[in-house]
């Protein structure tokens, strides 16, 4: 579901909330039932404005800016054979279900 910021001109809140682009929120007392928020001492029936924002938009990581950024990928190449398409340094490019040895040392990535 999208998100979407509403303006209340009447007290000057601005409250985003969650909803299906089918659902039109017209009043104050619509948006603060959606958002779980006490209404106040603004009247429900007062109208609200949807505002106008800049999309959220995702772009898929290569494997070398995943690497980059300490994650560890691994591609599914045979039945229990995985290849570690991040591997660094000494690790192994080859992971195998029924070799532990195998496995990557996530605790040398992984820090507090």
């Amino acid at each position: 579901m999208p998100n979407y910021d509403y303006l209340c001109p009447s007290n000057g809140r601005r409250v985003e909330v969650f909803h299906p682009m089918s659902e039109k929120i017209r009043s104050w007392g619509e948006l603060c039932v959606r958002a779980g928020i006490p209404a106040g001492d603004t009247p429900a029936d007062t109208p609200v404005e949807k505002l106008v924002s800049a999309p959220g938009l995702a772009f898929p990581a290569g494997n070398s800016r995943l690497k980059e950024l300490g994650f560890t990928k691994l591609v599914r190449r045979d039945k229990g054979v995985y290849e570690n398409v991040t591997a660094a340094g000494d690790e192994s490019r080859v992971m195998r279900a029924d070799d532990p040895a195998s496995i990557p040392d996530l605790s040398r990535k992984i820090s507090d």
